[in-house]
């Protein structure tokens, strides 16, 4: 049960408390919503899923390094992760 997890210390997130925020750059815009963390051994890649532009396209899908180069803020009770991303990467 969640009331046996330890405390998640400054900067640290269990992956279950991140499905499912939403993802905004810098400049707003929107990235995407996490569906899934990805371990690559030395750190966490969020996955992403948008809504596609036009009706009939699939989703578009964006990993972004979960580190501190890349990730500006956590706001979990705001369900958003702001990020320095562009849209093209």
């Amino acid at each position: 049960p969640r009331s046996s997890f330890p405390t998640a210390g400054a900067d640290e997130y269990y992956w279950v408390d991140l499905l499912g925020l939403h993802v905004v750059n810098r400049e707003g815009l929107a990235l995407g919503q996490v569906k899934d963390l990805m371990s690559t051994g030395p750190q966490t890649v969020l996955v992403l899923s948008q809504a596609p532009a036009e009706e009939g396209q699939p989703p578009v899908e964006r990993m972004i390094p979960f580190v501190a180069a890349f990730v500006d803020n956590v706001d979990l009770p705001g369900r958003k992760i702001t990020v320095d991303w562009q849209l093209d990467y």
